[in-house]
């Protein structure tokens, strides 16, 4: 079942985005060659800590840090490690949630470190623009599918694999509601009603679809090994325009 959020879930829940969004202004401040994932894990947690928050993937199904932390073929659910240290021409994945007033706020980017390749940088534009893709089908009246085939047709429009193992969700007291939301169009005609909130999630690859799991049984990997990017929004509908829950607020 989808649960439509109140005013008072969705007020917690924007500042719980903001916090989020803050967490992703210092990681476009810090990233650089030569700094650990584990540096920015600690960084995002001072962050979530000093606003009084709680770090949504930290323990979550015993995941040990506050951040994914997910390199060029990495797609997503990376351990941050000490040993892990970003170098110029990669592309990293940060995913991070944050808990406030007992509602979650959860979002992606992918970030350049340093001079990345023209193709990266095509990725990054086409995941990028799948999401905003997305996000404008986010709206009553539409259907899950709307959202799902808006996001594949961008993937199509640049030649990219699509992930098909992992997708968008719905959010809120919880980081993992109802729905289940795919990146390619599935016929899921599932209405969308003002105060659904669904985190949108494109995972895009340079090469085909298929995915691996790392023997951690965490990190999820390109089986050919080819980059991937990633991006996601927490996402409002209203009867309006759809509300990005994870910006910073004025």
């Amino acid at each position: 079942m989808i649960n439509r959020k109140s005013r008072d879930e969705i007020k917690k829940q924007r500042h719980a985005g903001h916090i989020v969004a803050l967490v992703h202004k210092k990681m476009k401040e810090v990233i650089e060659p030569g700094i650990s994932t584990k540096e920015l894990d600690n960084i995002a947690m001072q962050v979530i800590k000093e606003n009084k928050a709680v770090p949504t993937f930290l323990g979550y199904n015993g995941f040990p840090a506050s951040i994914c932390a997910s390199i060029n073929e990495k797609v997503v659910h990376g351990i941050p490690s000490e040993d892990e240290i970003l170098r110029e021409g990669d592309i990293i994945a940060i995913d991070v949630g944050a808990t406030f007033g007992g509602m979650v706020g959860d979002s992606a980017w992918s970030y350049a470190v340093g001079k990345i390749s023209e193709e990266k940088q095509l990725l990054m534009k086409a995941t990028e623009e799948a999401l905003f893709a997305g996000i404008e089908k986010m709206r009553p009246g539409n259907v899950l599918d709307d959202i799902s085939g808006a996001i594949e047709d961008v993937a199509k429009k640049y030649k990219m694999g699509i992930v098909r193992h992992y997708g968008g969700h719905g959010v809120g007291h919880v980081m993992h509601e109802e729905p289940f939301l795919f990146n390619y169009r599935v016929g899921d005609k599932t209405k969308i009603k003002s105060n659904y909130v669904i985190a949108i999630e494109p995972m895009l690859n340079l090469g085909g679809d298929d995915v691996y799991t790392e023997p951690d049984n965490w990190g999820v990997v390109t089986k050919d090994h080819k980059p991937s990017a990633h991006f996601e929004h927490t996402v409002l509908a209203t009867e309006d325009e759809p509300i990005l829950i994870t910006t910073l607020m004025e």
